[in-house]
Protein backbone atom coordinates (compact mmCIF):
# COMPACT_ATOMS: atom_id res chain seq x y z
CA UNK A 1 0.00 0.00 0.00
CA UNK A 2 1.07 3.60 -0.45
CA UNK A 3 1.65 5.18 2.94
CA UNK A 4 0.45 8.51 1.55
CA UNK A 5 -3.08 7.43 2.43
CA UNK A 6 -1.87 6.63 5.94
CA UNK A 7 0.19 9.74 6.68
CA UNK A 8 -1.83 12.72 7.96
CA UNK A 9 0.34 15.34 6.26
CA UNK A 10 3.65 16.01 4.57
CA UNK A 11 5.51 16.98 7.72
CA UNK A 12 5.96 14.83 10.79
CA UNK A 13 8.18 14.85 13.85
CA UNK A 14 11.43 12.89 14.19
CA UNK A 15 12.35 12.10 17.78
CA UNK A 16 16.06 11.14 17.60
CA UNK A 17 17.06 14.38 19.39
CA UNK A 18 14.70 13.47 22.25
CA UNK A 19 16.99 10.51 23.02
CA UNK A 20 19.57 13.08 24.23
CA UNK A 21 21.46 13.06 20.95
CA UNK A 22 24.53 15.35 21.31
CA UNK A 23 23.33 16.79 24.64
CA UNK A 24 21.32 16.01 27.75
CA UNK A 25 17.87 17.57 27.36
CA UNK A 26 15.73 18.11 30.48
CA UNK A 27 12.60 15.93 30.53
CA UNK A 28 10.38 19.02 30.75
CA UNK A 29 11.91 20.53 27.62
CA UNK A 30 11.58 17.28 25.66
CA UNK A 31 7.96 16.78 26.68
CA UNK A 32 7.13 20.44 25.98
CA UNK A 33 8.56 20.03 22.46
CA UNK A 34 6.36 17.00 21.73
CA UNK A 35 3.37 18.87 23.19
CA UNK A 36 4.11 21.86 20.95
CA UNK A 37 4.18 19.55 17.91
CA UNK A 38 0.81 18.12 18.90
CA UNK A 39 -0.73 21.52 19.68
CA UNK A 40 0.36 22.83 16.28
CA UNK A 41 -1.24 20.00 14.39
CA UNK A 42 1.54 17.46 13.75
CA UNK A 43 0.06 13.98 13.74
CA UNK A 44 2.89 11.75 12.52
CA UNK A 45 5.61 10.83 14.99
CA UNK A 46 8.67 8.64 14.36
CA UNK A 47 10.89 7.13 17.03
CA UNK A 48 13.20 4.17 17.74
CA UNK A 49 14.56 2.08 20.64
CA UNK A 50 18.11 3.20 19.73
CA UNK A 51 17.32 6.84 20.53
CA UNK A 52 18.73 7.08 24.04
CA UNK A 53 18.09 3.36 24.75
CA UNK A 54 14.34 3.91 24.82
CA UNK A 55 14.42 7.46 26.20
CA UNK A 56 12.85 9.07 23.11
CA UNK A 57 10.03 6.50 23.11
CA UNK A 58 9.33 7.10 26.81
CA UNK A 59 9.22 10.87 26.36
CA UNK A 60 7.05 10.64 23.25
CA UNK A 61 4.68 8.23 24.97
CA UNK A 62 4.22 10.60 27.89
CA UNK A 63 2.47 13.08 25.60
CA UNK A 64 0.81 10.76 23.08
CA UNK A 65 -0.73 8.58 25.81
CA UNK A 66 -2.95 11.58 26.63
CA UNK A 67 -4.29 11.76 23.06
CA UNK A 68 -6.89 9.61 21.23
CA UNK A 69 -4.91 6.81 19.52
CA UNK A 70 -6.84 7.06 16.25
CA UNK A 71 -5.82 10.70 15.80
CA UNK A 72 -2.11 10.15 15.08
CA UNK A 73 0.24 7.91 13.13
CA UNK A 74 3.17 6.33 14.95
CA UNK A 75 6.27 4.58 13.66
CA UNK A 76 9.15 2.98 15.50
CA UNK A 77 11.98 0.65 14.55
CA UNK A 78 13.32 -2.87 15.04
CA UNK A 79 16.82 -4.35 14.98
CA UNK A 80 17.87 -3.22 18.47
CA UNK A 81 16.57 -4.69 21.71
CA UNK A 82 16.94 -2.64 24.90
CA UNK A 83 17.75 -4.73 28.00
CA UNK A 84 17.34 -4.04 31.72
CA UNK A 85 21.07 -4.49 32.40
CA UNK A 86 23.26 -1.42 32.01
CA UNK A 87 26.39 -0.43 30.07
CA UNK A 88 28.44 2.71 29.47
CA UNK A 89 26.49 4.60 26.76
CA UNK A 90 29.69 6.31 25.56
CA UNK A 91 31.37 2.95 24.93
CA UNK A 92 28.68 1.55 22.62
CA UNK A 93 29.74 0.41 19.18
CA UNK A 94 27.68 2.56 16.81
CA UNK A 95 29.95 2.36 13.78
CA UNK A 96 30.60 5.78 12.27
CA UNK A 97 28.19 7.41 14.71
CA UNK A 98 30.45 7.01 17.75
CA UNK A 99 28.98 8.11 21.08
CA UNK A 100 25.86 9.53 19.47
CA UNK A 101 23.57 8.85 22.44
CA UNK A 102 26.10 8.96 25.25
CA UNK A 103 23.69 11.15 27.24
CA UNK A 104 20.85 8.62 26.92
CA UNK A 105 19.77 5.89 29.30
CA UNK A 106 22.50 3.38 30.27
CA UNK A 107 20.44 0.32 29.35
CA UNK A 108 22.34 -2.20 27.25
CA UNK A 109 21.39 -2.32 23.57
CA UNK A 110 21.70 -5.56 21.60
CA UNK A 111 21.66 -5.68 17.79
CA UNK A 112 19.29 -8.44 16.67
CA UNK A 113 17.34 -8.56 13.39
CA UNK A 114 15.81 -12.01 13.85
CA UNK A 115 12.06 -12.62 13.69
CA UNK A 116 11.86 -13.28 17.46
CA UNK A 117 13.80 -10.13 18.32
CA UNK A 118 11.58 -8.14 15.94
CA UNK A 119 8.47 -9.20 17.83
CA UNK A 120 10.10 -8.54 21.19
CA UNK A 121 11.31 -5.12 20.07
CA UNK A 122 7.79 -4.12 19.04
CA UNK A 123 6.32 -5.33 22.35
CA UNK A 124 8.93 -3.37 24.31
CA UNK A 125 8.34 -0.24 22.22
CA UNK A 126 4.59 -0.46 22.86
CA UNK A 127 5.24 -0.50 26.61
CA UNK A 128 7.60 2.48 26.50
CA UNK A 129 5.22 4.39 24.22
CA UNK A 130 2.20 3.45 26.37
CA UNK A 131 0.16 2.49 23.33
CA UNK A 132 -1.48 -0.60 21.84
CA UNK A 133 -0.09 -0.49 18.30
CA UNK A 134 2.44 0.85 15.84
CA UNK A 135 1.25 1.93 12.40
CA UNK A 136 4.60 1.70 10.58
CA UNK A 137 7.69 -0.30 11.55
CA UNK A 138 11.14 0.41 10.08
CA UNK A 139 14.05 -2.05 10.09
CA UNK A 140 16.77 0.15 11.54
CA UNK A 141 20.29 0.82 10.24
CA UNK A 142 21.05 -2.32 8.20
CA UNK A 143 23.84 -0.41 6.47
CA UNK A 144 27.55 0.33 6.18
CA UNK A 145 27.61 3.26 8.58
CA UNK A 146 26.78 1.03 11.55
CA UNK A 147 28.17 -2.35 10.50
CA UNK A 148 31.07 -1.62 8.16
CA UNK A 149 32.13 -4.61 6.06
CA UNK A 150 29.66 -6.83 7.93
CA UNK A 151 26.63 -4.91 6.75
CA UNK A 152 25.65 -7.39 4.02
CA UNK A 153 25.54 -10.20 6.60
CA UNK A 154 23.43 -8.05 8.91
CA UNK A 155 21.14 -7.17 5.99
CA UNK A 156 20.73 -10.86 5.16
CA UNK A 157 19.83 -11.61 8.78
CA UNK A 158 17.15 -8.90 8.57
CA UNK A 159 15.89 -10.15 5.21
CA UNK A 160 15.25 -13.64 6.55
CA UNK A 161 14.15 -12.43 9.99
CA UNK A 162 12.68 -8.96 10.43
CA UNK A 163 11.44 -8.54 6.83
CA UNK A 164 9.41 -11.75 6.97
CA UNK A 165 8.09 -11.13 10.48
CA UNK A 166 6.92 -7.64 9.50
CA UNK A 167 5.32 -8.91 6.30
CA UNK A 168 3.34 -11.37 8.40
CA UNK A 169 2.29 -8.67 10.88
CA UNK A 170 1.14 -6.49 7.99
CA UNK A 171 -0.86 -9.35 6.47
CA UNK A 172 -2.47 -9.99 9.87
CA UNK A 173 -3.36 -6.30 10.22
CA UNK A 174 -1.20 -5.83 13.32
CA UNK A 175 0.77 -3.08 11.55
CA UNK A 176 -0.23 -1.09 8.48
CA UNK A 177 3.14 -0.79 6.73
CA UNK A 178 6.83 -1.58 7.05
CA UNK A 179 10.12 -0.70 5.42
CA UNK A 180 13.76 0.12 6.13
CA UNK A 181 15.02 3.11 8.08
CA UNK A 182 18.64 3.84 7.13
CA UNK A 183 21.24 6.54 6.47
CA UNK A 184 22.55 4.95 3.27
CA UNK A 185 21.15 4.46 -0.23
CA UNK A 186 22.57 1.01 -1.03
CA UNK A 187 20.39 -1.14 1.31
CA UNK A 188 17.28 0.45 -0.17
CA UNK A 189 18.42 -0.19 -3.74
CA UNK A 190 19.07 -3.83 -2.79
CA UNK A 191 15.61 -4.15 -1.27
CA UNK A 192 13.92 -2.77 -4.38
CA UNK A 193 15.67 -5.53 -6.37
CA UNK A 194 14.20 -8.33 -4.21
CA UNK A 195 11.28 -10.40 -5.49
CA UNK A 196 10.09 -10.69 -1.90
CA UNK A 197 9.44 -9.50 0.74
CA UNK A 198 7.94 -6.23 -0.47
CA UNK A 199 8.20 -3.14 1.76
CA UNK A 200 5.66 -0.32 1.64
CA UNK A 201 8.06 2.57 2.16
CA UNK A 202 11.54 3.63 3.20
CA UNK A 203 12.78 6.11 5.78
CA UNK A 204 15.94 7.65 4.33
CA UNK A 205 17.87 9.96 6.66
CA UNK A 206 20.41 12.49 5.48
CA UNK A 207 20.74 11.21 1.92
CA UNK A 208 18.21 13.46 0.25
CA UNK A 209 19.06 16.97 1.36
CA UNK A 210 20.35 20.19 -0.14
CA UNK A 211 23.85 19.04 0.83
CA UNK A 212 23.72 15.38 -0.23
CA UNK A 213 21.30 14.14 -2.88
CA UNK A 214 23.13 13.17 -6.05
CA UNK A 215 23.52 9.47 -5.20
CA UNK A 216 19.84 9.07 -4.25
CA UNK A 217 18.76 10.85 -7.43
CA UNK A 218 20.63 8.47 -9.72
CA UNK A 219 18.70 5.27 -9.13
CA UNK A 220 16.98 4.98 -5.77
CA UNK A 221 14.33 7.69 -6.05
CA UNK A 222 13.33 6.92 -9.66
CA UNK A 223 13.12 3.17 -8.88
CA UNK A 224 11.14 3.78 -5.68
CA UNK A 225 8.68 6.02 -7.53
CA UNK A 226 8.31 3.44 -10.28
CA UNK A 227 7.58 0.65 -7.78
CA UNK A 228 5.27 2.77 -5.64
CA UNK A 229 7.53 2.58 -2.58
CA UNK A 230 7.17 5.91 -0.78
CA UNK A 231 10.11 7.73 0.79
CA UNK A 232 9.94 9.48 4.15
CA UNK A 233 12.95 11.78 4.48
CA UNK A 234 14.65 12.08 7.85
CA UNK A 235 17.45 14.47 8.72
CA UNK A 236 16.46 17.17 6.20
CA UNK A 237 18.77 19.62 7.97
CA UNK A 238 21.79 17.29 7.64
CA UNK A 239 22.23 16.78 11.41
CA UNK A 240 21.57 20.46 12.10
CA UNK A 241 24.00 22.38 9.88
CA UNK A 242 21.10 23.55 7.69
CA UNK A 243 19.17 24.80 10.70
CA UNK A 244 21.79 26.92 12.40
CA UNK A 245 23.68 24.08 14.08
CA UNK A 246 27.29 22.96 13.66
CA UNK A 247 26.83 19.20 13.09
CA UNK A 248 26.92 17.42 9.74
CA UNK A 249 26.62 13.64 9.53
CA UNK A 250 26.42 13.51 13.35
CA UNK A 251 29.84 15.20 13.75
CA UNK A 252 31.37 18.67 13.51
CA UNK A 253 30.87 19.91 9.94
CA UNK A 254 34.00 19.95 7.74
CA UNK A 255 35.13 23.19 6.10
CA UNK A 256 33.74 22.42 2.65
CA UNK A 257 30.26 21.83 4.06
CA UNK A 258 30.45 24.99 6.18
CA UNK A 259 31.33 26.92 3.03
CA UNK A 260 28.47 25.39 1.04
CA UNK A 261 26.01 26.24 3.81
CA UNK A 262 27.35 29.80 3.86
CA UNK A 263 26.58 30.07 0.13
CA UNK A 264 23.06 28.69 0.61
CA UNK A 265 22.39 31.15 3.45
CA UNK A 266 23.70 34.04 1.38
CA UNK A 267 21.41 33.15 -1.53
CA UNK A 268 18.46 32.59 0.82
CA UNK A 269 18.95 36.06 2.31
CA UNK A 270 19.23 37.53 -1.17
CA UNK A 271 15.83 36.10 -2.10
CA UNK A 272 14.24 36.82 1.27
CA UNK A 273 13.64 33.26 2.42
CA UNK A 274 14.71 31.14 5.38
CA UNK A 275 17.23 28.33 4.99
CA UNK A 276 14.75 25.91 6.56
CA UNK A 277 12.23 26.77 3.83
CA UNK A 278 14.88 25.95 1.25
CA UNK A 279 15.81 22.67 2.94
CA UNK A 280 12.25 21.40 3.38
CA UNK A 281 10.98 22.72 0.04
CA UNK A 282 13.77 20.92 -1.80
CA UNK A 283 13.06 17.58 -0.09
CA UNK A 284 9.29 17.69 -0.60
CA UNK A 285 9.55 18.61 -4.29
CA UNK A 286 10.62 15.10 -5.31
CA UNK A 287 7.61 13.00 -6.42
CA UNK A 288 8.93 9.92 -4.57
CA UNK A 289 8.93 11.76 -1.23
CA UNK A 290 5.75 11.32 0.81
CA UNK A 291 6.80 13.25 3.94
CA UNK A 292 9.67 14.81 5.84
CA UNK A 293 10.32 14.41 9.58
CA UNK A 294 12.64 17.06 11.01
CA UNK A 295 13.61 16.63 14.64
CA UNK A 296 13.57 19.23 17.38
CA UNK A 297 14.41 19.63 21.05
CA UNK A 298 12.93 23.05 21.69
CA UNK A 299 9.21 23.91 21.47
CA UNK A 300 9.86 27.03 19.37
CA UNK A 301 11.44 24.96 16.59
CA UNK A 302 8.09 23.40 15.69
CA UNK A 303 6.53 26.68 14.56
CA UNK A 304 9.71 27.40 12.58
CA UNK A 305 9.43 24.10 10.71
CA UNK A 306 5.73 24.47 9.98
CA UNK A 307 6.25 28.05 8.84
CA UNK A 308 9.14 26.96 6.61
CA UNK A 309 6.94 24.43 4.79
CA UNK A 310 4.40 27.17 4.04
CA UNK A 311 6.93 29.79 2.89
CA UNK A 312 6.97 30.57 -0.83
CA UNK A 313 10.40 30.08 -2.39
CA UNK A 314 10.89 31.93 -5.69
CA UNK A 315 12.00 30.02 -8.78
CA UNK A 316 14.98 32.35 -9.11
CA UNK A 317 16.38 30.96 -5.84
CA UNK A 318 16.37 27.38 -7.15
CA UNK A 319 17.94 28.56 -10.41
CA UNK A 320 20.69 30.26 -8.40
CA UNK A 321 21.37 27.06 -6.45
CA UNK A 322 21.76 25.16 -9.72
CA UNK A 323 23.97 27.88 -11.15
CA UNK A 324 26.29 27.64 -8.12
CA UNK A 325 26.41 23.84 -8.44
CA UNK A 326 24.76 23.39 -5.03
CA UNK A 327 21.88 21.28 -6.31
CA UNK A 328 21.96 18.77 -9.13
CA UNK A 329 20.61 19.88 -12.54
CA UNK A 330 18.13 16.97 -12.50
CA UNK A 331 16.84 17.50 -8.95
CA UNK A 332 13.13 18.45 -8.93
CA UNK A 333 12.31 21.76 -7.26
CA UNK A 334 8.95 23.27 -6.27
CA UNK A 335 7.08 24.49 -9.33
CA UNK A 336 4.92 27.23 -7.88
Amino acid sequence: MSIRSLLPGRIGFGTAPLGNMFRAIPDEEAVATVQAAWDQGIRYFDTAPLYGAGLAEIRLGEVLAQQPRDEFVLSSKVGRVVLDEVEDPAARQLGEKGALFEHGRPNRIVNDYSADATLRSIEDSLKRLRTDRLDIVWVHDVAQDFYGDEWINVYESARTGAFRALTRLREEGVIKAWGLGVNKVEPLEMTLDLDEPRPDAFLLAGRYTLLDHRRALQRLLPAAAEQGVDIVVGGPYSSGILAGGSHYEYAQAPDDIVEKVRQIKELAQQYGIGIKAAALGFVLAHPAVAAVIPGATRPGRIAEDLGAVQQHVPQEFWAALREHGIISPDAPTPTA
